[in-house]
């Protein structure tokens, strides 16, 4: 059974997640094989989707809920979580 966890990561004050940061963060995604999932506001959306990223409406200051499944999860994990922290407008 691959290995499954999720980590809590918050959206920098002046960020949105819209169009660049969006890109940003769902081409960090593609470099795993894991199935990766992001969450805010109580929706989920495939991390490696650009329009279901998008369609979370995610804003600076929102805490988003990374999780991963698969064999390269926690590095997966870890990229995305130092994605999110180092996005800027």
């Amino acid at each position: 059974m691959p290995a499954s966890s999720d980590v809590l990561v918050t959206l920098p004050g002046n960020v949105a997640l819209h169009a660049r940061p969006a890109a940003t963060f769902v081409k960090t995604a593609m470099k795993f094989r894991s199935r990766l999932t992001v969450g805010a506001n109580g929706k989920t959306a495939d991390a490696k989707s650009i329009l279901a990223v998008l369609a979370l409406g995610a804003v600076g200051g929102t805490t988003l809920t990374l999780q991963a499944e698969g064999e390269d999860a926690p590095a997966a994990l870890e990229a995305l979580a130092a994605c999110v922290t180092a996005l800027s407008e």
